[in-house]
């Protein structure tokens, strides 16, 4: 069992080459293939296409984060804390570390889409490329292609890397990690365990506790599969993890440590806690749905983000177009793997890789299933490395023994789970390419029967060479074969997220719940169904030739496509009911865009009325804020306007108690906020408590004026008794 168990043997740095970590990544080694580094120059190449290409079509994309950044370019200290704004009032309800990557690219090459969205892109590309590293390092390069092409033209993973959420940063971390895990439980040293956990610790530092889903698994695998021996493998975790409490803590130490006074609230907490927030609504809370803080109580039911928690959630209407399309055939190649490893010594490889990537892939995806606050379809590309890793290996290491039935089983399985799978996810689109489910299963057929072929053609003799990568022959039966089953089988498992994917790079997006892929029978309506105006969207795919998305009001910038519209207001055809443009809380679905419809945040356009960008810009001198308003969602695109801080009253949604009324109302009197913006975004929780007590008190005591729809009050001009 250990010929198949071990992959192509460990290249270290040669005397007189270099060693750097892209110059080992693209060194091809002398048992690599010639085609080997070609292809990953290639994979690299095409992913940075799909990546890059158009980027700038989502504009500021999530303008929450893309406002903080913009505070970070303009205070050192926004940049330290990961303020909204300039002033720092407020922080984002996130660590800053994905915010940092943006803000040093933002102060090089100034604010503006592509330096905001090109660090994300490239964060893609590493991370594609350090899997196929990863992956390579054990199983040679066939399965590490198979493994990047997998990660690559994951819908979410297209969308989310063309995007500015701390999706991206995370993923690209924890990817290393597994690098750094896979190299401790080859060599047995303890650097490699240090360097593992102060990853998960700067994953912390991206989007906290989701970074730490992985920690049991990677301890489990060295715990079992480290070179030293129990008490040695025992320590050398214990190192680890200390390295990943000082990777993760020292910031949050200074931020404890920090006075609340000499530094912004924590936005999302409800006593202005780091550790609350840590604990609460950006961690048990997901867990329970017991979460308050940035939200708040009255969104507890996730239907409207990733549906009901089940086992089944990652294949329903929300989320089974954004990962799930080879998950079966992960799974299938999981057990496949583990079964050939059940009798493989304890530092097995095989079994090893099985269970670092199906641990990643298994408890991530349970927890992911059964969480029951909220959650978003974006979350899911998470699964995307675990399950490209899986395949790939899965697939080298069962066509390298295919002269046994039990592998032509396994692989046949795999194809037939994955066409079958694909053929329900496009048959959820049933006007989008309708052929291409016909295609995918054709195509799964004949690479199938070429499996089976080329399994008899070995003449009952193991398959593959030391050099072939587990792809070739090796003189046992004709090439063709081989060339046939693969291209066949990348079509099956491929053709069906390529789509997703080229659909997701074309189609402008903005907005804090995006979703890949075209308009999906049965996807819940609602917040983030759709996109707004401005022809961004989150879910809605335009019919080609049209430029038309379901539902709503909102248009195609310089088109003439009607939009999604207003928040709540989703595609009848999509699962969605036709809604009369309102948000939760019953506030009109108005916005700050030119016209009266769209405006920023959930899925809505960013721009501003020109009229009232003017008016914030000429009354910024000699204030602290040029204006308040409530949640960070409406205040952001006010902020990217203009350019000047906007306190975010309540923060994300105008649920957090920052300010109360009397400390806005002392700032007021101390003229360090010039106008309050009212009739804007309505937030989940419709701006309650503290933000509900300062809008009311600010509409009996200044004067106001409208501008575009919206109402503007002075504070600086009280009103007449």
């Amino acid at each position: 069992m250990t010929a198949i168990t071990t992959g192509p043997p460990s290249a270290h740095g040669r005397h007189g080459q270099p060693n750097g970590p892209i110059a080992r990544l693209l060194r091809r080694r002398p048992e690599d293939p010639p085609w080997a580094r070609p292809a990953l120059l290639a994979l690299l190449a095409a992913t940075a296409v799909l990546y890059l290409v158009g980027l700038s079509r989502n504009g500021w994309a999530n303008a929450f984060y893309a406002a903080a950044v913009q505070a970070g370019t303009k205070s050192w200290k926004a940049f330290f804390f990961g303020s909204f704004d300039a002033a720092n009032f407020i922080t984002v309800d996130k660590p800053p570390a994905s915010l940092w990557v943006m803000e040093i690219s933002a102060r090089i090459f100034g604010l503006n889409s592509w330096s905001l969205l090109v660090p994300q892109a490239l964060e893609g590309v590493a991370t594609v490329g350090i899997l196929y590293a990863t992956v390579r390092r054990w199983f040679g390069p066939a399965a590490g292609l198979i493994a990047g092409a997998v990660l690559a033209l994951t819908p979410v993973a297209t969308l989310m890397f063309r995007y500015n959420n701390p999706d991206a940063l995370l993923v690209l971390l924890l990817v290393l990690a597994a690098y750094a895990i896979s190299r401790a439980v080859e060599s047995g040293r303890t650097r490699w365990l240090a360097l593992t956990g102060a990853l998960l610790g700067f994953g912390f530092l991206t989007k906290m506790l989701q970074a730490f889903l992985v920690l049991p698994v990677f301890a489990l695998v060295y715990l079992i599969a480290g070179p030293p021996r129990l008490g040695r493998r025992i320590w050398q975790l214990l190192v680890g993890g200390a390295a990943m409490v000082v990777a993760a803590g020292w910031w949050v130490a200074i931020v404890m440590l920090t006075p609340a006074a000499d530094r912004p609230y924590v936005g999302g907490s409800t006593n202005d806690s780091i550790l609350q927030l840590t604990f609460g609504y950006n961690g048990l809370g997901r867990l329970t749905g017991n979460e308050t803080g940035a939200v708040g109580p009255a969104t507890r039911s996730t239907a409207a983000f990733g549906g009901p928690a089940g086992l089944t959630r990652l294949f329903s209407s929300s989320m089974g177009g954004q990962a799930s399309w080879l998950i079966p055939a992960a799974l299938i190649g999981l057990v496949a793997l583990l079964w050939l490893s059940r009798r493989s010594p304890r530092t097995d490889r095989t079994r090893a890789a099985a269970l670092i990537w199906g641990g990643w892939l298994a408890l991530t995806g349970l927890v992911f299933s059964y969480m029951s606050g909220i959650i978003h379809p974006y979350y899911t590309i998470a699964l995307a490395p675990a399950i490209g890793a899986l395949t790939g290996i899965a697939a080298v290491t069962l066509w390298r023994i295919r002269h046994r039935m039990a592998a032509r089983l396994s692989l046949t399985a795999m194809l037939a789970a994955t066409a079958a799978w694909a053929w329900v996810l496009l048959g959820r689109s049933p006007g989008w390419y309708p052929w291409l489910r016909v295609v995918v299963v054709l195509a799964a057929l004949g690479a199938a029967g070429l499996i089976v072929l080329s399994g008899r053609a070995a003449g009952g003799h193991r398959a593959g060479d030391p050099g072939s990568g587990g792809l070739t022959s090796a003189g046992r039966g004709p090439r063709f074969l081989t060339a046939g089953a693969v291209s066949l089988a990348a079509i099956a498992g491929l053709a069906g997220p390529l789509a997703y994917s080229s659909s997701t790079a074309a189609t402008a997006y903005t907005g804090a719940i995006p979703v890949a892929g075209p308009a999906v029978a049965g996807r819940p309506g609602g917040i983030g169904a759709f996109g707004g105006a401005g022809g961004a969207r989150q879910g809605g795919f335009p019919r080609s030739g049209e430029g038309r998305f379901p539902g709503g009001a909102g248009r195609f910038p310089g088109g003439t496509g009607a939009g999604a519209g207003a928040v709540g207001a989703g595609s009848a055809s999509a699962g969605g009911q036709p809604g009369a443009g309102r948000f939760p809380g019953g506030a009109p679905g108005r916005g700050f865009t030119d016209g009266g419809a769209g405006g920023g945040g959930l899925g809505r356009d960013t721009h501003v009325n020109s009229t009232l960008t003017k008016l914030l810009e000429n009354g910024a001198a000699g204030y602290t804020w040029v204006a308040a308003t409530v949640g960070a969602e409406s205040a952001a695109p006010l902020q990217l306007a203009s350019g000047d801080p906007i306190m975010a009253i309540g923060g994300f949604n105008g649920t957090d108690p920052a300010p109360t009324l009397a400390q806005f109302e002392k700032l007021v009197s101390e003229h360090k906020i010039h106008y309050f913006v009212g009739q804007n975004q309505a937030s989940f929780g419709g701006g309650t408590g503290d933000a509900a007590q300062i809008t009311s008190w600010v509409e009996k005591h200044f004067t106001s004026q409208t501008i575009a729809g919206i109402t503007v009050y002075n504070l600086t001009s009280p009103a007449s008794s």
